[in-house]
């Protein structure tokens, strides 16, 4: 059996129960189910949701399946990968040296950690560099394809 056949019979099972379990939560209808929640029962939607988390996990690791088989039956894209991630880490760690951590209070009355602050600072500091890079980029190919 090839995995398109596999992926195929899993998608129609999860399917299934994800159709079974909806019927069943409609049978109970709104009411039934708002009054449970309020007392604390959630097991009408708990393997709604259960089901969700599974269909997820297993997305997720078909898709990470499927890209790293692709990376290790080609060299060049291998190399590519190898190289995006080098540069998206050396980002990451200027953002991260270019940040400083100040411990914050929060609305909760709790406090964010000088560590947890300079993180923070890190991610604001990695998305505008990200930014600017894709914006040059896109900048830069719309001015080159206007010369040509």
């Amino acid at each position: 059996m090839d995995i398109q056949k596999i992926t195929k019979y899993v998608a129609l099972a999860l399917g299934v129960i994800g159709l079974i379990l909806q019927v069943l939560i409609l049978r109970k209808g709104d009411d039934a189910i708002e009054m449970a929640g309020l007392a604390g029962n959630f097991s009408s939607v708990s393997p709604m949701i259960n089901l969700a988390i599974i269909i997820l996990i297993v997305v997720v690791l078909i898709t990470l399946i499927s890209s790293f088989a692709s990376l290790a039956s080609n060299a060049a894209k291998l190399k590519k990968a190898g190289i995006s991630i080098a540069a998206f880490a050396a980002v990451v760690l200027l953002s991260f040296l270019l940040s400083e951590g100040v411990e914050t209070p929060m609305k909760d009355g709790e406090v964010l950690s000088a560590s947890g602050s300079r993180w923070v600072g890190a991610g604001l500091r990695t998305f505008y560099i990200l930014a600017v890079i894709a914006v040059g980029t896109m900048l830069y190919s719309g001015v080159k394809r206007f010369f040509k």
